[in-house]
């Protein structure tokens, strides 16, 4: 029986995809990269912003054409769009056959099998614990790996869906970690991408306090292991002793993804968000004065509920005073559910689309000028790829995070493979990548 298998939405989404697709190896399924041959086609969702939930309906419809046009029986639908809607779906989507939710993927074979069978079913276990799962079978070109390390968030930001549809907090236990991290390396994994809700506060659900210093250092000793990311660190839980491992372990790349949203304090309260103005400024400034080379990124939100030019011109100022290295952003988006949707003084989308142009475009400026900086200097880049055709390599540095920003292109006269650390001398920039010569 052969498989499709789409994944939407965010890294520790696709994790979860991994997951999914192991288990439909073992129990017998081909996975197959052609819809119109396959018997059944599952879709993990994703439903955290309207864009993203639109594209999740838009693909269950295109999907659902191949049990007319195709040999498709079963059409499945996983991940958040079907958690959160599960009891809509069968009436809005009538040709969906199965459904499972966030914390219930580990069914999946059960629900194929009965789909199969010419049976409509749903699995949507409670939001409790973490889904058992015997291996993954990465996707990622089997250089780099991400190791989702715990699901849920207590943090309830006024905007955010995701408690309600991936629960509370919950850590995986850092024994679990430690395996999947040594299988991932005998399976030639060398980058780590460590991912969850939030990464800074992990353990304290299981260990009664913050354990990602250890869990660094335990991951860090693990042979074939080169680089070590962090993504989805709150900036008030940025705690010093996490700094100084980052600071001394050389295996931590110097990069942080750190989620502010904002910079008003007025938004920020509005937002539910559990830090200030002055407390991004004061990790900010610790972050670069113990580690001086480390890549910071941020995402932004424009266009809150009660956003006013004053709060916008604040956050401009913010961005060209700190000059972050890597900047996200995306208009406001209301989620049924959370409290910012109720919220009665909503932003006009044309303002919400000026606003994000401005941050948008300061930060090319900003790019561009970083990026500038490191020309006649010698980065190492690990190799993703080759341009067909071309003696050209792509790949990123520690300051590039996979599939959400820049590359390095290589020219090289000598063979590559990916996966391999390579110096390279940069000899141009431009406005998100670098342009650079192998090194001999």
């Amino acid at each position: 029986m052969k498989v499709f298998f789409v994944s939407l939405g965010c890294d520790k989404n696709l994790v979860d995809s991994e997951h999914m697709l192991y288990a439909l190896s073992q129990h017998g399924y081909e996975i197959c990269d052609d819809e119109s041959v396959a018997d059944a086609i599952v879709i993990n969702t994703c439903c955290f912003i309207k864009d993203a939930m639109e594209e999740s309906i838009d693909t269950i419809i295109e999907m659902g054409q191949y049990k007319d046009n195709g040999q498709c029986k079963a059409l499945i639908i996983t991940g958040c769009l079907a958690q959160r809607f599960v009891s809509e779906i069968p009436d809005e989507l009538p040709e969906v056959d199965g459904i499972i939710g966030t914390n219930s993927y580990d069914e999946l074979i059960a629900v194929l099998d009965r789909t199969l069978h010419g049976e409509k079913t749903a699995c949507v276990k409670p939001l409790s614990g973490i889904p058992h799962n015997d291996g993954r079978m990465v996707s990622t070109g089997g250089h780099f790996a991400y190791l989702k390390i715990a699901e849920g968030c207590d943090k309830h930001c006024t905007y955010c869906i995701i408690p309600k549809i991936r629960g509370d907090f919950r850590s995986v236990p850092m024994e679990e970690l430690l395996q999947e991290a040594e299988q991932l390396a005998r399976d030639g994994v060398k980058e780590l991408v460590l991912v969850a809700q939030e990464v800074t506060v992990y353990g304290v659900d299981l260990y009664g306090s913050k354990r990602l210093p250890e869990l660094l250092q335990k991951l860090s000793a693990i042979d074939g292991i080169e680089w070590i990311r962090l993504l989805y660190c709150y900036p008030e839980e940025i705690t010093d002793e996490l700094i100084e491992e980052m600071a001394t372990n050389s295996k931590i790349c110097h990069y942080i993804d750190m989620p502010i949203q904002h910079i008003s304090d007025r938004i920020l309260g509005r937002m539910g968000r559990r830090t200030s103005q002055q407390d991004i400024y004061h990790i900010i400034d610790k972050l670069r004065d113990r580690i001086p080379d480390i890549t910071l990124r941020t995402t932004l939100i424009c266009g809150f509920p009660g956003e006013q030019e004053a709060d916008h011109q604040e956050l401009m100022r913010f961005i060209r005073d700190v000059q972050f290295d890597r900047l996200g952003a995306f208009t406001y988006s209301p989620e049924d559910g959370t409290p910012a949707a109720g919220f009665p003084d909503q932003i006009d989308e044309v303002i919400k689309d000026m606003w994000y142009n401005d941050v948008m475009s300061a930060q090319q400026e900003i790019s561009y000028t970083k990026n500038e900086s490191f020309i006649d200097q010698s980065l190492t880049v690990m190799i993703e790829g080759q341009i067909s055709g071309e003696d050209v390599y792509v790949g990123r540095t520690y300051r590039d995070a996979p599939n959400v920003d820049g590359y390095v292109f290589v020219h090289s006269d000598r063979s590559l493979m990916s996966g391999d650390y390579v110096r390279v001398h940069i000899t141009g920039a431009k406005d998100y990548d670098l342009i650079g010569d192998l090194e001999s």
